[in-house]
């Protein structure tokens, strides 16, 4: 039985429906920006593997570390017990987070990450003897599929089928003028908000939707002023994506949390973290355990996650990484110059390395049927691109060549001269 017929009988597929989940595609390799299947054929991975490779696949330093890391400890219980990579992966973290972040609570996924920062709200305020419990979100935006990270995203494709069992989350409207800055005065002033959670600067799954450092930094301010927790969701957004270590960096108000995961690891290990600041942790101290954040995952701070995370980091810091962000975010500036024209396409926007754009179309949002058309064309062409619906996003690995590039961007023309005929 060969990899794609165990896959059929198997394998259920994320994001695929169920009637064409048996063409999923078998990869056997990676190497770099590219991804073999098992006849030989190359796609350049444009989208980092969701977001979350950041240096290429099967890269040897990461690939090394881990492999010592192996060698000498695998796991333990992170409860009662500690260990190097984990002491030593938040002591570099420290060096390129804002200087508030002071503590890490380990987990697995962004989704995990969300939960717990959303949980430490609430409890934050009950252990305080204040009742805060609202959280507070924007429109549009994507935290993950677990029952809390759904709850503070929007309301979407990805959670009608469990709306009913989502707790209440006032969401104001997307930032891009001062309706939500008043929407967010109103919440305000209705009291008993516990938290403001948002993905700065861009909202990934919800069509890598952008927008400016000033507008975050006046609802941040807003919410300091009322005491109010912010969390920032950089799950997608960290690990120089938005063209700086964390998208925070470029606000002048810092959030209360921030949520990491995706490039965490450098893509090769499920891995999360949830930071916070010394006044948050401090509530959770006492002899009561029930001021005790009670939460726990069986393979929180792996020593082996820890160990590539750190390698990742060690990667990142290089200039050489730097040169190759910012060699990226000037090849999209030109690509957006070159699309801007076209009559099928509309909201052209550059971010770091992530370029996006609308396809205007009748059928618009994540249910687009032309995402299917897409994504079929640009994987004959040797390209790994998965259009958000009517969204078609670049999100490559850092080591992507020139010449890749200008292979993806010619696909993308190709796709858009398809759908145009």
């Amino acid at each position: 039985m060969s990899i794609g017929e165990k896959d059929k009988k198997y394998v259920w597929h994320p994001f695929t429906q169920m009637k064409t989940a048996s063409d999923a595609l078998p990869i056997v390799k990676g190497e770099g920006t590219l991804l073999y299947d098992d006849k030989g054929q190359t796609y350049i991975d444009a989208i980092a593997s969701w977001w979350v490779n950041l240096h290429g696949h099967s890269h040897p330093h990461i690939t090394a570390k881990v492999l010592d890391q192996m060698k000498s400890l695998e796991h333990i219980p992170f409860a009662g017990f500690t260990h190097k990579p984990a002491v030593e992966l938040c002591e570099k973290l420290s060096a390129h987070l804002p200087a508030n972040q002071q503590k890490f609570f380990f987990s697995g996924d962004g989704s995990s990450a969300v939960e717990i920062a959303l949980k430490m709200s609430i409890q934050y305020w009950r252990n305080k003897g204040e009742k805060r419990g609202r959280i507070l979100a924007l429109d549009g935006g994507y935290h993950g599929e677990t029952f809390g990270a759904m709850s503070a995203g929007g309301r979407s494709v990805f959670s009608a089928h469990f709306n009913d069992y989502l707790f209440q989350v006032s969401h104001l409207p997307f930032p891009s003028g001062e309706e939500s800055v008043e929407a967010l005065k109103s919440e305000l002033a209705k009291g008993d908000v516990a938290a403001f959670i948002f993905e700065p600067l861009v909202q990934g799954a919800g069509g890598m939707r952008m927008y400016s450092p000033e507008i975050l930094d006046q609802l941040i301010q807003l919410c300091k002023q009322d005491g109010v927790l912010c969390i920032a969701d950089e799950v997608m957004t960290g690990f120089g994506r938005t063209g700086t270590y964390f998208a925070c960096i470029q606000l002048k108000q810092q959030p209360d949390f921030m949520c990491l995961s995706k490039g965490l690891s450098g893509g090769v290990l499920p891995l999360s973290l949830t930071t916070c600041t010394n006044e948050i942790y401090d509530a959770f101290l006492g002899d009561d355990i029930t001021t005790a954040f009670l939460h726990g995952h069986s393979f929180t701070g792996n020593p082996v996650g820890c160990a590539s995370a750190i390698a990742s980091l060690e990667l990142l810091e290089k200039d050489e990484c730097w040169e190759s962000i910012e060699r990226i975010h000037g090849r999209h500036l030109g690509f957006a110059k070159e699309i801007e024209g076209h009559k099928l396409v509309e909201g052209v926007r550059v971010k770091g390395t992530i370029l996006a754009f609308d396809i205007k179309v009748d059928s618009t949002g994540y249910t687009s049927g032309i995402k299917d058309v897409l994504y079929n064309h640009f994987i004959r062409q040797g390209v790994l691109l998965r259009p958000l619906g009517n969204v078609i996003y670049v999100l490559p690995p850092y080591c992507i060549t020139d010449g890749e590039l200008d292979k993806v961007y010619k696909t993308i023309i190709s796709g858009l001269e398809k759908i145009a005929i």
